[in-house]
Order: structure tokens, then sequence, then C-alpha cells
């Protein structure tokens, strides 16, 4: 879902042609005037959404939210806590230090009893969270993981791994006591609601009511989906940093590590799956997403494991990589079939290697539904049936870490001598080019000049939704829903629009902050 976050922030903002480079004083009164609009003018007791129209009439995390509420799921309230750190490292400006704070505040507030936290939070309480699950929740068709209440917390698109890793850095800033209890109960969340095994459910504390067109409920199956090991895991290996050599970390991390050994399927189709059940087999979890293997999932575990090794020197990480490079190979589709450079189905089916397609009919949630077969025409286009894997990059890089001598690789591991953590945690994100460059909306100069009057770039607001207006009926709107976004105009789930409006994206203002703070750092 990653790749959605951005596409409702990053908007090339309007902006006016460059003239010169701004000295740093311009540099640093843009980011402030800014800075002070978010945290004075838009945040909701501290914490964000995604995008806003201009007079706050309605707005959007991943989908529509209530003016009470505040997202987790990045960009949301933890992104910014780690940009304004970030802007504080770069200025020394305090004022970012204390919008940090307020940031931390307000995800201290929404931390469930677990630790851990939900896709958003809700400052008007239960009755209000549950009034939007009976609303604009149920009725996103495509985003099954809204259209019921759980009440727990979720691991799903890096939420609580980012609020985690927020409030560990906040609280290693000054060791200001008032955050220590908030960073325990989520560590002890991460441990808690791991699996013997290593692995980590996508929900908890467990739930299991959630059956959903005769499927069971996925969120307590062992998840790789989104990362969630691999953001567990950096969780903790920054505890591990951080807070000292907890024995319980460190155990965590080593049987993690290992939970992607023993989920990875034999030969012939040496890969693996987006989730497993407790002995252990591949499942399927939302309703276009089959039981099957899955080739990015795949590909991003090979990946792993090659951070695996590089961590532990260890090759028994790199000991079964060759397999599954070899059944993503077995399965790529032949030169006329690819397009866009997408040349590996996303979903194969296990036993026969046959790529799966995921197809929809209907016009909403209640009439409509998803169907697999083996037919590449008409597929869903919000989740890709086909991906862009560099299979020839992996085997290089495997063939460079095999040779390699393991106490030479591994010899910085944080798990072998203690490492602060990094002083930049988005700004490093940003390309070297994207840094430096002097031409363009995003350049320094141009964004000095493109913020409004008001303190915001404007940015167009490509992704909208249906307001809620019922419930959907149980006769399909005519129509052919099958490939886009969003089905009838009771389907509450996001989409482009090719009529944006002007708004302020809070993804927008954190990339375009980078580029400022950046240009503070050359």
């Amino acid at each position: 879902m990653r790749a959605l976050l951005l596409g409702w922030a990053l908007v090339a903002s309007i902006a006016a042609p460059a003239v010169a480079t701004p000295d740093k004083a311009e540099v640093a009164a843009t980011m402030k005037r800014a800075t002070r609009f978010m945290v004075e003018k838009v945040a909701t007791k501290g914490g964000y959404v995604w995008s806003y129209l201009p007079d706050m009439s309605r707005r959007w995390g991943e989908m529509e939210a209530f003016p009470t509420m505040i997202w987790v799921q990045p960009p949301g309230t933890a992104t910014m806590g780690h940009l304004y750190l970030d802007a504080y490292h770069a200025t020394g400006d305090a004022y970012y230090y204390e919008a940090a704070k307020k940031a931390a505040d307000a995800l201290i507030a929404i931390q469930q009893k677990s630790g851990g936290w939900h896709y958003f939070g809700d400052f008007a309480g239960e009755a209000s969270t549950k009034r939007w699950y009976d609303t604009i929740g149920k009725n996103a068709w495509r985003l099954e993981e809204f259209q019921h209440y759980w009440g727990n917390a979720t691991f799903d698109d890096a939420g609580t791994s980012e609020a985690m890793q927020f409030l560990l850095r906040l609280y290693v800033e000054k060791r200001d006591a008032k955050y220590l209890p908030a960073l325990n109960k989520a560590l002890n969340f991460v441990l808690e609601s791991q699996y013997p095994v290593g692995g980590w459910p996508q929900r908890f504390p467990l739930k299991s009511e959630f059956s959903h067109h005769g499927k069971p409920d996925y969120t307590s199956f062992i998840t790789f989906n989104d990362d969630v090991a691999g953001e567990n895991i950096q969780f903790l290996l920054y505890a591990w940093q951080a807070l000292g050599g907890d024995s319980r970390v460190r155990d965590a991390i080593v049987r993690a590590m290992n939970v992607t050994l023993v989920t990875q399927q034999a030969k012939p189709q040496a890969g693996w799956g987006l989730q497993y059940t407790l002995d252990l087999k591949p499942v399927g979890a939302r309703t276009y997403e089959p039981t099957a293997l899955v080739t990015h999932t795949t590909a991003a575990n090979v990946k792993q494991l090659f951070h695996f090794y590089r961590l532990t020197g260890d090759k028994k990480y790199l000991a079964r990589v060759p397999e599954a490079l070899d059944w993503l190979e077995s399965v790529k589709l032949p030169a006329d079939q690819v397009k866009g450079g997408r040349a590996y189905p996303t979903f194969i089916e296990i036993g026969t290697n046959r790529p799966l397609y995921v197809h929809r009919r209907g016009s909403n949630v209640v009439n409509g539904e998803y169907y697999v077969d083996y037919n590449p025409a008409n597929t869903i286009t919000h989740y890709s049936s086909t991906r862009a894997i560099d299979v020839p990059g992996l085997r290089r890089e495997y063939d460079r870490l095999i040779a390699s001598d393991p106490q030479a690789i591994a010899k910085d591991s944080p798990l072998r001598a203690p490492q602060p953590l990094p002083r930049y945690f988005l700004v490093e994100e940003q390309a070297t080019s994207d840094l430096n460059t002097e031409k363009g909306a995003r350049s320094p100069e141009a964004l000095v000049k493109s913020l409004n009057a008001a303190g915001w770039w404007p940015t167009e607001l490509k992704a909208t939704s249906n307001p809620y207006a019922g419930d959907g009926s149980p006769t399909p709107t005519p129509g052919d829903f099958s490939r886009i976004k969003v089905g009838d105009a009771t389907d509450t789930s996001p989409y482009e629009t090719d009529h944006p409006v002007v708004g302020i994206s809070t993804g927008t203002y954190i990339e375009n902050m980078k580029v400022l703070i950046g240009a503070l750092r050359r």
C-alpha cells in the first residue's frame, strides 16, 4: 500500500520558475513558516491525516477521516514526527523538537492498551470509531481491512512500526522519561505478539471473527505482506542499540530472521507466500489475495536474507537463495506478454506453477465480489497482476555475498557492536540528485517561492473518495467497474479523480521539507 500513500501526496507543488539559489536564511524561514502552519492550523491535538481541503470540510488518510481522527499509517503522524526531528537536527531550532513532542503526545493518546496502534485513532472515542466503521469503513469495496472493526492493533502498512521507531528516537534524543512508559508498552507489544516460530500476525491481540466471502479471518496468520517482519526487526534492532542489551530483544530478532528460512517452500517452488498458517502453510488473506506463492514477496524475502547475512555473517541465510531465484525465473512471462517491464505474475498457483489472475464483478461491497482464474485479461488495477523484479541484480548480489568473508561483512553489525540511531530518518531517503537539484518545481528556490501566503504548498489532491451515501444496493449499478478503483456512488474507496482540487497535503509538506533540510545540510 505504500505506493498508494504517496499517490495522495506527491503531486508537484505549484511553483514559480527558479531564479537564484536561496540563501540558508531564506530556506530556514520557509521551513519555519510552513511548519507553523502545519502545527498551529492543521494538526488535530498534535496529529495529522494525509490531505485536507483548504476549508477543512473534508480530509483523508488512506480513506476519508472524521475531523476528530488522526492517521498512523505513513505519511501520517509518526512520519511528521520524524520530519520534525530531522528539521531540529538540521536547524537546532527548538520549535521543531516541540512539534515532534506534540506528534508523540498524539500517538500516545491513541496508543492501545496492548501497546500497538490501529491505522488511525479517533479522539472522539470508540463510539465515533464504530460509527465510522458502520458507514465509511464497511462500504470501501476494495479496502477490506477497513470493512470490519476488530478493536485491536495492526502491524499492516508500517504504522505501528513507524510509531514505535519515532517514540524510541524521541526518547533517545533527550532521555525524557515522559516517553518511556509508552515506549516500553510498544516494545512489549512486539515481543508478546510474536509467535514462538518467529513470525507476527497482522493484528494483535488475536481475533478470528471476520470470515469474509467464505474465507477465514486472515489477521492471525503469520504475515510477510507489507514487510511486517522486516519492519519489526528494524524496530527491535534500534531498541537493542538504544535501550541496552535486553536478551528478549535479541532472541526475538533471531527468531524473526529464522522464520524466513522455515517458511520458504521446497523445490521446485522455492518461494514464499504473503501469509502462513501456524503450521507454516501458505494461505490467502483478502479476497483478492488467493492462497498462492507470491513473486514480489519472494524477492523481498531474498533481500531480507541478504540483510540477515550482513547482520550475522551466517551463510545459512544465503543457502537457499539460488533456489528462490531459480523459481522466480521459472515463472517469468514470455517476452511477448511483458508490459511495462513487469515480467513476473504476482500470484503463482501452488503445485502447478501457473499464474493466477484476480478479477472482480459487481458495483459495490454488497453485490460485488473478487474471483481468481488463469485468464490474464481484464484484471483488477488496484492490485497489480504482474511485477517488475530484477532477478539478475539479485543474483549478482548473491554472488558477491556468498564470496565474502562472513567476519568482515558483519563486523559493524548492530548485533555485534553498539551503534547510535541514525541522526536523520527521512532526509537520508532523499536521493542526492534531488537534494542538489537546481531546477524544477521541487528545487529549494522553487519551494521558497511557491509557499503561499497562508503558509502551505498548494497541491492537486488527485486522490479523493465518494462521501458516504448509505449502504450499497444488492442490485449492481449498470456499468463496468471491474478495472477501476472505485465502484458505484456508494463505494467509499479512494480513487484518482480527473478533476482534482487544490488542497493541503501532509505528504507534499514532508517531501518539500526534506529538500529544504537537504539544502541546509549542503
